[in-house]
């Protein structure tokens, strides 16, 4: 399914990209083919499904961000949409999505901000209500980080 070169792709690609004007040339380089044959297989693992998308790991306690609360929303249905592009525009704002609510939780829209403390997240989640006219919401704290990994293949060579 995988030759070697999609193989030798995807290891490099599953883990930090280096930290240059331009990764992906650094990568094509160290695999020995050009960066335009290099971006032309990721699109085709796109398009094959193979990888669904590229994300970054914030490291916001490293940053001076030690207060990073999941703010929880209820909101109705029919707003969904709007309100979740609304708290996607705040800078602050890192995660936001629709989950289906369960039964001890009932709120179906997430953001995740980070801030340097409790009472400036307090603050900004009071704004981000007045904006987008919601006021049921908690903010629930992360008491610590966990690691941030990813699943790794092909490593066995």
């Amino acid at each position: 399914m995988f030759n070697d070169l999609d193989k030798a792709i995807i290891k490099e690609i599953q883990g930090d990209l280096p930290l240059v004007a331009q990764p992906y040339r650094e990568i094509a380089s160290r695999l020995g083919i050009s960066e335009q044959e290099l971006l032309e297989k990721i699109k085709e693992f796109q398009k094959q499904g193979y990888i669904r998308r590229f994300g970054a790991a914030l490291r916001h306690r490293e940053m001076g961000l030690k207060a990073n609360p999941m703010i929880i929303w209820q909101v109705p249905e029919e707003r969904i949409e709007e309100v979740g592009n609304k708290l996607a525009s705040f800078a602050r704002v890192t995660h936001c999505y629709h989950r289906a609510m369960l039964p001890k939780l009932q709120y179906n829209v997430f953001s995740m901000i980070h801030a340097e403390t409790k009472e400036e997240c307090f603050k900004l989640a009071k704004e981000m209500a007045e904006v987008i006219n919601i006021e049921d919401y908690n903010l629930l704290f992360s008491e610590k980080e966990l690691k941030k990994t990813s699943m790794k293949y092909f490593m066995e060579d």
